[in-house]
């Protein structure tokens, strides 16, 4: 059963690194997040918060966007963030291997619309949207049909 959606309004880029990390604190070993929204949005601001708030030591977590897949060790076990957004074809997508870190990693993807098919059925998505009058404003949908992510849902009350 796919849950009516929930929005919320993230009034500054801290707004949006909160709601990452209190996200983080959520996630285990075969969740996987779903990350939409245009060029611009706040997916990878979101993702490196979300990441560096799981890890012990902090480092640099970079954009994927060139190596398409970066991973994470962090205590819950691997984290995976990919960036799909220059894959054309399905086949490249298995290649990553990211098929099966669905089941056993936590994983991060923007630019989900490239998994088609492939897209778990259990995922959150999150679709950031630009504010056309303000520049650090973000409307944020939670999207989702695993009832496991309603408690989560239930937490992030931002309006």
């Amino acid at each position: 059963m796919i849950h009516s959606p929930v929005t919320c309004t993230l009034s500054s880029p801290e707004k949006t690194a909160n709601l990452a990390t209190l996200i983080a604190t959520a996630l285990r070993p075969g969740d996987c997040i779903l990350l939409e929204g245009p060029i611009g949005a706040g997916k990878t601001h979101f993702a490196r918060h979300l990441i560096q708030s799981l890890l012990h030591v902090p480092e640099d977590v970079p954009s994927p966007t060139f190596t398409l897949v970066q991973t994470y060790d962090v205590p819950s076990g691997e984290l995976w963030h990919a960036d799909l957004y220059r894959l054309t074809s399905l086949d490249e997508i298995e290649e990553l291997g990211l098929i099966e870190a669905f089941e056993t990693a936590i994983c991060l993807v923007e630019w989900p619309d490239r998994l088609a098919e492939l897209s778990p059925s259990n995922a959150l998505h999150l679709r950031l949207e630009l504010d056309l009058d303000d520049a650090d404003t973000r409307k944020l949908t939670f999207t989702w049909s695993d009832a496991k992510w309603q408690p989560l849902i239930d937490r992030t009350t931002y309006d």
